[in-house]
């Protein structure tokens, strides 16, 4: 990276939304940017997460850029290494790797209030930018929980998003702590292999079949020969999902038929009536992440698992102890137990223009204008930030959302002229965030009864929108001014902008 190189825009991140908005940039005309990524290639979450069975649990025609659409999927789901092969494969096709800059985690942004521009400091060197465009998504960085004894741990430790590969969990005892979106993809695929397999399970997930299949050679030369038919499949998969959200989002009794559905799905596989009773849920369907998997009762149902009705209190040397007093010996430890989604470590490193960080702005709980940009942090846009998760849909959704208003955004400066930035007005981001908590409130996610990773720890819900896709995309289609400050220049700093 040349030293104080200055680009229009930096695009911090090279998943999906880093790479959707590097493409959207380019069609925009806009080549004056760079793609910082702390990684040595691009993919994001779908780089870090290679764990055992790890897939998506979206259909693979909905998970994937309207703008790119892939006739070749192998699967109904797919896989982690074909989702990381599309995203480079985007990559290639779009001819981003000219703006990547590899190994360029960024340490800190600080806004220049005299130059309007954000100076930038990575691993790799110093640049300037006059926009930021944040895409580090909230699964970026595994949070593990603080257990005492775990330093003191004499076998093998990691998160699900940093497997060790070199470390060989055949004949093992392994404890597997978490039941979320990854450790039921983790547990049927090492369940064959390791001697015996402990479960903590602090709430049981609704688990619903994965339906998963070959998509057949016919149907892939179909949407080859016939690109049209591709999209009409995305089309329906996605229709199906915006019918979903009102049960999600205003009628959540409507999700009782759901739940039916999911004990089906368990009782097939678990006939012990001890083991049911601790996999059944006491909450509402849909409060968490409904979960997808056709192998995960069958799994836990083995006899070399033991499922633990509680979380992990403590280690004694090899000996896990739950927080039922249980206990069992074991060789290695891994943590399902998410990431850091409210409290985003990217929001410690943005210095805004009152010389506060994000972090300390979002101390009360995130909050961002059209889930874009955050008051006080001017020319500064997120991609998938507060208040824009999906519950039931493709997250590709909501960043070609946010992307349409990253554009808006440029177009609109360029409109003004000059060196000039814009920063969300604090009572338009309040207001925006009344609307959308005063909407959260009927929602499954706040009264199903859990606590789930979409809650800050004062209980509010930062992370999911509560409504349809369609209505997402409506509210970014554009920047409305009136909604930001317009800075320019101080005439005392004027003449050394350009320096």
């Amino acid at each position: 990276m040349a030293e104080h190189e200055h680009v229009r825009v930096a695009v911090i991140g090279s998943g999906f939304g880093g790479l959707g908005a590097a493409v959207r940039l380019r069609r925009e005309g806009v080549t004056d940017f760079v793609v910082l990524e702390r990684a040595g290639s691009v993919g994001g979450a779908w780089r870090d997460n290679s764990y055992p069975g790890c897939a998506c649990d979206v259909p693979s025609h909905l998970y994937s850029f309207s703008f790119a659409p892939h006739p070749d999927w192998p699967r109904t789901f797919s896989g982690q290494e074909h989702i990381r092969a599309y995203l480079e494969h985007v990559t290639d096709v779009f001819g981003l790797r000219p703006h990547l800059r590899f190994d360029s985690e960024v340490k800190m942004m600080t806004w220049d209030g005299a130059k309007l521009r954000w100076d930038i400091e990575t691993s790799s060197g110093s640049l300037s930018a006059d926009v930021v465009v944040s895409a580090t998504g909230p699964l970026s960085d595994p949070k593990i929980p603080e257990i005492p004894g775990l330093d003191s741990f004499p076998g093998k430790v990691f998160h699900s998003a940093r497997w060790d590969h070199d470390h060989d969990l055949r004949g093992k005892r392994v404890a597997m702590v978490g039941t979320g979106a990854s450790a039921i993809q983790i547990v049927p695929a090492i369940q064959p292999e390791v001697g015996r397999l402990t479960l903590f399970q602090r709430t049981p997930p609704w688990v619903l079949p994965r339906v998963d299949r070959a998509i057949t050679g016919a149907e892939r030369a179909l949407h080859r020969a016939l690109p049209f038919t591709a999209k009409a499949r995305r089309g329906l998969l996605w229709g199906i999902r915006e019918l979903q959200v009102q049960a999600f989002t205003k009628h959540p009794d409507e999700l009782g038929f759901v739940e039916q559905l999911a004990r089906r799905n368990m009782g097939r596989a678990i006939k012990d009536p001890a083991l049911r009773a601790k996999l059944t849920p006491d909450y509402r369907i849909g409060c968490k992440r409904i979960l997808l998997s056709s192998e995960y009762y069958p799994a836990l149902a083995r006899p070399n698992v033991d499922v633990v009705a509680s979380g992990l209190a403590e280690i004694r040397g090899s000996t896990v102890v739950a927080a039922d007093g249980s206990e069992a010996e074991v060789d290695a430890i891994i943590f399902g137990t998410g990431f850091h989604v409210t409290d985003m470590p990217i929001a410690e490193r943005v210095v805004g223009a009152e010389g506060k960080t994000l972090a300390e702005a979002w101390k009360g709980g995130m909050e961002a204008l059209r889930g874009a940009s955050a008051a006080g942090f001017p020319n500064w846009l997120s991609i998938i930030g507060p208040n824009t998760g999906l519950g039931n849909s493709s997250m590709i959704l909501v960043i070609e959302s946010q992307l349409n208003y990253m554009a808006d955004f440029l177009r609109q400066l360029g409109v003004l002229g000059g060196r000039a930035a814009l920063d969300a007005r604090p009572a338009a981001v309040a207001a925006w965030n009344r609307r959308v908590q005063e909407r959260m409130r009927r929602t499954v996610w706040n009264t199903g009864g859990c606590t789930s990773w979409y809650l800050d720890p004062s209980g509010r819900n930062t992370t999911i929108w509560p409504g349809t896709t369609t209505e997402f995309r409506r509210a970014t289609r554009r920047v409305d001014l009136a909604e930001y400050e317009l800075l320019r220049v101080p005439a005392a700093s004027a003449a050394e902008v350009g320096a």
